[in-house]
């Protein structure tokens, strides 16, 4: 899907002392902290350019969305070079094109690699870039931070443990437990692999465990798309996301990958949270940056973390023997410092 959904019309002239803003991100994570980060661009004309996916469908029905291909470096490392070769021509022409049309001055990015050509040809035609690393990054910047670092005129962090990466940046870390108690729910087990790529490792642990009888929960599996879809259990390839939110808020338990979008989401929800990273050495994604990020989310107390298909059952009984936790990314602070860059440029 490329191309322009609109809720408030396409590119023209700037109103004075308003910016053009385009903020930048993959499907999945990084689109949804963007929109958590949308506060800070009220009052200027801005967009989004990520993925498709049935999030930023929903996205689109509500706010100025521009498509482009999926692309990452880490299909090449999955064996599919030649893939990664043609989504990514296909992607640079359809980002020059997003750019021509729209001329943003400012581009608010979280990466990743679908939108690296974005913020390339936003730069050469003159835009302010502030780069935000990912939430997704506690231990080292991921690899869109260090190729798009070069072309930011801003850098923000948000962990401390990455501070020493570039000292002159900012920090904004936005996890907050909160205090709420968790609403009451049903006797149900919500496992999604996310928006952007399947995982079938998980959905067939899951879908074991609940033949096995370990599993005493009804089950409503999110495959991916192309993803297994295991008989006699109800399964979805993608769903929008008001239908996901309304899953979540009955869910007792959900089971997951380790993506930060599918992982807070499910916390504000006040779900029981069981996080199966995906791994590279099985082909599960481009790289082991979920087992970073489900390490992170585990040392506060947050979730409890499967390793493998073996260690799910155990998981799953350790969070049904302990009280949910409420959790949330609060980017106030964030958002007033981008605020105040914005302004700057006025």
């Amino acid at each position: 899907m490329t191309g322009i959904s609109s809720a408030s019309g396409g590119g023209g002239p700037r109103a004075s002392g308003r910016a053009r803003v385009c903020l930048a991100g993959s499907g999945g994570g990084h689109v949804r902290q963007l929109v958590d980060l949308e506060p800070a661009v009220e009052g200027h004309d801005h967009f989004f350019v990520t993925e498709d996916s049935g999030f930023t469908r929903d996205l689109a029905s509500r706010a100025r969305v521009r498509f482009v291909s999926h692309v990452a470096l880490g299909q090449g490392r999955l064996g599919s070079p030649l893939r990664m070769i043609v989504s990514a021509a296909r992607n640079f022409f359809q980002s020059a094109g997003v750019i021509l049309a729209e001329r943003p001055n400012v581009v608010i990015t979280t990466g990743a690699g679908s939108v690296y050509f974005t913020v390339l040809w936003a730069r050469l035609f003159g835009a302010r870039i502030i780069l935000i690393e990912s939430f997704a990054r506690f231990e080292s910047p991921s690899r869109f931070a260090r190729l798009a670092a070069p072309l930011a005129h801003r850098k923000v962090l948000q962990s401390p443990g990455l501070a020493g990466v570039w000292p002159d940046a900012p920090v904004f870390d936005p996890m907050r437990v909160l205090d709420t108690p968790p609403p009451p729910k049903k006797s149900l087990l919500f496992a999604t692999v996310g928006a952007t790529l399947p995982f079938d490792r998980l959905i067939q642990a899951v879908a074991r465990l609940k033949a096995e009888g370990a599993i005493a929960e009804e089950v409503i599996l999110q495959t991916g798309v192309g993803g297994l879809r295991p008989p006699g259990l109800e399964t979805h390839e993608t769903l929008p996301f008001k239908r996901m939110q309304a899953i979540l808020r009955d869910a007792d338990i959900v089971v997951c990958h380790g993506g930060t979008g599918s992982l807070i989401t499910a916390l504000r929800e006040g779900c029981r949270v069981v996080a199966m990273p995906r791994r590279f050495e099985d082909g599960d994604h481009y790289d082991d940056h979920q087992g970073e990020i489900t390490r992170a989310f585990a040392e506060r107390g947050l979730i409890a973390v499967a390793q493998s298909d073996d260690d799910l059952a155990g998981a799953i009984a350790a969070v049904r023997a302990r009280p949910p936790v409420m959790a949330t990314s609060e980017p106030t602070e964030l958002i007033a410092y981008l605020r105040g860059v914005l302004a700057e440029g006025r």
